[in-house]
């Protein structure tokens, strides 16, 4: 089991910039990849960045350039959120993906979330 716990939404202004961070605890160990996803009122939660325990890293086209995600140990990365817009706005989700040797496949988990809302 790994269990995760996001902090550092809020609110800002369009341009302004913020840092999420997750940190994991449980079986560290077996996260082959982490990143963040997004839910904005209405829509399907997507993508945003990930990022493998290799260091390769993936973007949503919407965030690149803009956005960083970076893993400074096993069981933290963050998201540095630069230049937000508007469209921004969303509740931000930290996952993991872990190999479960108890069902023998890897498994995907979930931070509570944490809202970023931009203001224009």
């Amino acid at each position: 089991q790994v269990h995760l716990v996001e902090s550092g939404g809020g609110l800002v202004q369009a341009g302004g910039s913020l840092r999420l961070s997750c940190a994991a605890s449980g079986s560290i160990f077996s996260i082959s990849a982490m990143g963040w996803y997004r839910q904005a009122p209405g829509k399907e939660r997507e993508l945003v960045a990930t990022i493998t325990s290799g260091g390769s890293t993936n973007y949503a086209d919407s965030v690149l350039g803009r956005f960083t995600i970076a893993r400074p140990n096993a069981k933290e990365w963050y998201l540095q959120m630069n230049s937000l817009k508007p469209e921004d706005t969303a509740l931000y989700y930290c996952n993991a993906n872990a190999w479960v040797p108890l069902i023998g496949r890897a498994n995907d988990y979930w931070g509570q979330g944490t809202q970023v809302t931009v203001s224009s």
